[in-house]
């Protein structure tokens, strides 16, 4: 099935919920198809409500802080040669990262709805902290699930979570990381839908919570769009968009206002976690081939073993170490509308080095790893190039890493 132009991918899925007839659907239990149904309901019928929109533009404008800024790394570009490298600064959100367009819009669907608990997963404890932010702020009650390995290495983020009320669930099973506090965070749902609502942290899981993420966070194409044509007079013929790639919301978002041009001229580029150099764990399922498996209610490109059970990942980044990829990833990949590669615990710390030795922004581990491939790249394509890599989250929840591995001090 081939990507279908003038039609937005969110809705170029079958009955059943799959994108290119494979990817997605809603491998969901009998308890959960009501408040699953019910919710794509409301959310289709809000999405094109103008007055929705419009109380949605007011938060994202007032309180998230839109539009975050689009800027040339000038120094950056001469210290690489070859291309244009800018940066969009999604970090400059409330929050620190991307996962505030989401948490924001899953609350007010909330609110709707009539619940007075909002449930979230969370790996680098963006997500988590997003959501608790949003929770407070349109006064519901909020659970975070969190592995305990991600409680101990984000614990910025952790205290954060806990500031603004809400409860920290410890997710001791598996790995003890994102793909653990995404399934704990799913049981307590199939058992509490009645009351509480469910904000899937990325664009995975069942079909609607990928459309309600990927519809959130468009918002940055929606902006970068706008500023590279007031900047450029037009979109340039030679445009190149780097991204991290976990779970795809802040890639998806990045890009999806761009879909109906050719990819000669805005080329998609995610970059996956390919963890430490001398291990063979990674988290880069699009990268390294793996097999279509079934997790957290979607069919995906997913890390298993032979007997199809789903293999432990490894980074040093908490938002990427997870082995599936959005359904919505693995359709672009299938149509090669985007090209996916990997960059391994050490590019990233590298990458970080140069950015912040360079420039004035502080990216975090996962925009890290999009960064060390957009570096590399950047040094072989011709000075009209446009190099854009998505800042998706500051590096501040990453101080204790840092500062282990590389001294620096934030």
């Amino acid at each position: 099935m081939k990507l279908k132009k003038k039609i937005s991918i969110l809705d170029q899925h079958d009955k059943f919920g799959f994108w290119g007839g494979k990817f997605g659907g809603n491998f969901v239990p009998e308890t959960l198809k009501k408040p699953i149904h019910d919710l794509e309901i409301l959310f289709n019928k809000l999405k094109n409500d103008k007055k929705f929109l419009s109380e949605r533009d007011k938060y994202f404008k007032n309180w998230v802080g839109v539009p975050t800024r689009f800027i040339k790394l000038n120094n950056l570009t001469k210290f690489v040669g070859g291309a244009e490298i800018w940066s969009k600064v999604v970090s400059d959100a409330n929050g620190g990262a991307h996962k505030i367009y989401n948490a924001t819009v899953h609350c007010l669907l909330a609110k709707k709805s009539g619940k007075k608990i909002i449930c979230g997963d969370t790996g680098a404890g963006y997500a988590g902290k997003m959501l608790s932010m949003a929770a407070k702020k349109f006064g519901l009650k909020c659970k975070i699930f969190m592995g305990v390995k991600d409680i101990k290495r984000q614990q910025p983020n952790v205290q954060a979570i806990r500031r603004n009320g809400a409860e920290i669930i410890p997710v001791y099973s598996g790995s003890q990381t994102l793909v653990d506090a995404v399934s704990e965070c799913m049981r307590f749902w199939v058992a509490n839908c009645d009351t509480t609502a469910m904000c899937v942290g990325s664009t995975v899981g069942p079909n609607i919570f990928v459309k309600i993420c990927g519809w959130s966070t468009s918002q940055i194409s929606r902006e970068l769009k706008s500023q590279i044509i007031e900047e450029f007079g037009t979109i340039p013929n030679k445009l190149k968009l780097y991204n991290c790639v976990g779970g795809g919301s802040s890639s998806f978002g990045f890009w999806n206002e761009f879909m109906d041009y050719d990819k000669k001229q805005v080329e998609f580029i995610g970059v996956e976690a390919g963890g430490p150099s001398k291990s063979k764990k990674h988290a880069a399922p699009l990268t390294y081939r793996s097999k279509i498996g079934i997790l957290h209610g979607a069919a995906q490109y997913v890390n298993q073993n032979n007997e199809g059970q789903i293999e432990e990942t490894e980074s040093i980044s908490a938002g990427l170490d997870y082995p599936g990829v959005s359904p919505l990833h693995c359709f672009l990949k299938d149509t090669k509308r985007a090209r996916y590669t990997a960059a391994s615990d050490e590019d990233a710390l590298m990458a970080f080095k140069i950015v912040s030795k360079y420039e004035s922004i502080r990216p975090s581990l996962e925009p890290s790893h999009a960064f060390s491939v957009a570096i590399s790249e950047s040094k072989k394509f011709s000075k009209d190039t446009i190099v854009i890599v998505n800042s998706c989250g500051d590096a501040y929840k990453d101080r204790k890493i840092l500062k282990k591995k590389l001294g620096v001090s934030l």
